[in-house]
């Protein structure tokens, strides 16, 4: 059985994660889905980009060059 809840409010039960995923998208909002063995907490459903956007309308600027640090060896 899974579980989606909203600020300690249990919102809907289901049989499978799948459907818990579904319904958790619909609710386009933090939620959290509780199963027998774990949880999963986050909005579901924010995972595309587009025209440089996320779906709430903040710029996506996220580089993964900036983040790696600088080569190790630059060839001269």
């Amino acid at each position: 059985m899974y579980n989606v809840i909203c600020n300690d409010v249990e919102l809907e039960n289901f049989i499978t994660l799948n459907e818990a995923m579904a319904y958790a998208k619909s609710v386009g909002t933090f939620v959290t889905i509780k199963g027998p063995e774990f949880e999963i907490v986050g909005k579901f459903g924010v995972d595309s980009v587009r025209d440089g956007k996320c779906p709430d309308g903040v710029a996506y600027d996220w580089n993964k060059a900036s983040r790696i640090g600088r080569v190790k060896r630059e060839r001269v």
